[in-house]
């Protein structure tokens, strides 16, 4: 079993508007058919639109969702004294490292200066 991903926003919107490369999609798709986790922050910025397409709701029903815990937020508190890092951003990295998740993302900027966090942008996939 390899790696297990909790997957940003950005990257269910990316998909679902078809815009990665042959080699991104199909590894997003195995992803995504293997084991699909998300953050419950991902979870209300997908369904928080006043016009939520079937596809992500329904994407969104099938999806292991991780919740805000004790630890989640603890750890979010370290986040936020260490980086200047949106609320939301800090509660999705914590999420990731609280569970041992590597995160799926391409926005690296946010994510880029938070220690021990493993982060693949799926936009550069090589393989």
């Amino acid at each position: 079993m390899g790696k297990s991903f909790l997957i940003d926003t950005n990257v269910v919107l990316d998909f679902s508007h078809g815009i990665f490369s042959e080699k991104s999609k199909n590894f997003v798709a195995n992803i995504l058919n293997r084991e699909p986790i998300i953050s419950a922050i991902t979870q209300i910025e997908l369904l928080g639109f006043s016009v939520v397409p079937p596809q992500i709701e329904s994407f969104v029903r099938y999806t292991s969702i991780v919740g805000i815990n004790e630890r989640v937020i603890e750890k979010t508190i370290e986040i936020r004294k260490h980086c200047r890092i949106k609320l939301p951003d800090a509660i999705i990295a914590a999420t990731a490292l609280t569970n041992n998740l590597t995160l799926l993302t391409r926005n690296m900027t946010d994510f880029r200066n938070i220690e021990n966090l493993n982060v693949v942008n799926p936009h550069e996939i090589k393989i």
